[in-house]
């Protein structure tokens, strides 16, 4: 607090816009190649779709928020360098992206967590004083909301299912929950673009987010699981062991092929 009793403003660290779009696109970058791991696997057809539909939109807001970053950052990089020709450590996507597909339940359980997020998450970066992040974010939305459509009613569908179909669907929900509070806790790049009116108020984000899920969790049978007890920050570059493999995959042909076009 100052001399005059007014609260400092948070000062904005290095980079922090360039960061900031690394994050939201990375999220989306990571979890669309995780869905197209189930192209040709998915349990039905319809299924294969929906899940590849979703993976496509995903890569395309990574496309977008990745293509700014670069512009942003002034190297001459490319959204394709910078999806394809990183070090883990330089990904910032949430932990939660990165688990692996598991079941069905586990893959599904995942995306409605995520998207329970990023719908409300677009809803604010909509009015971002960044008038390029608010044109990418209104875009975002309207398929973030469809993805949200898609996976809520699965998980109420597997749910309030079969016997088994609860029990797994609860299994997938008790593992994965530890990974959400990585969203809503703010860091020093959160609380400078919130000062800034560039991102959105986590807390805020939270309760949409709590109220939500609540909802859906009643609609399936399924016991909202007690607060997690430690943190993850793959926004922060300090994932899980599940990245690296998932990179050596997703970057493969490009370091193999520099410049390569198809």
């Amino acid at each position: 607090m100052s001399a005059t009793g007014r609260v400092a403003a948070t000062p904005e660290p290095p980079g922090a816009p360039l960061q900031y779009l690394l994050r939201l696109g990375d999220t989306s970058l990571v979890l669309a190649q995780r869905l197209g791991e189930w192209i040709g696997h998915a349990p039905a057809i319809e299924e294969d779709l929906g899940l590849a539909n979703t993976a496509l939109d995903l890569l395309g807001q990574a496309r977008l928020l990745l293509g700014y970053a670069g512009e942003i950052e002034g190297r001459g990089r490319s959204e394709d360098d910078l999806a394809f020709l990183r070090e883990e450590s330089d990904y910032r996507n949430a932990t939660l992206a990165e688990m692996p597909n598991g079941d069905f339940g586990d893959t599904l359980v995942r995306q409605w967590l995520l998207d329970a997020f990023q719908v409300p998450l677009y809803e604010h970066l909509a009015g971002s004083r960044d008038p390029r992040l608010a044109e990418i974010a209104a875009k975002a939305l309207k398929e973030s909301r469809y993805h949200l459509r898609y996976s809520a009613g699965w998980v109420v569908r597997l749910g309030d299912g079969t016997e088994e179909s609860h029990g797994r669907m609860q299994a997938s929900l008790e593992r994965l929950w530890p990974y959400t509070l990585e969203l809503f806790d703010p860091d020093e790049l959160d609380r400078a673009v919130l000062a800034s009116g560039v991102g959105p108020d986590l807390s805020a984000l939270q309760r949409e987010w709590s109220a939500h899920v609540d909802v859906v969790l009643a609609d399936a049978t399924l016991a909202r699981p007690a607060a997690p007890h430690y943190r993850w920050y793959g926004k922060q570059g300090r994932h899980s062991e599940h990245l690296g493999p998932l990179l050596a995959e997703m970057q493969h042909l490009p370091r193999v092929h520099p410049g390569a076009r198809w």
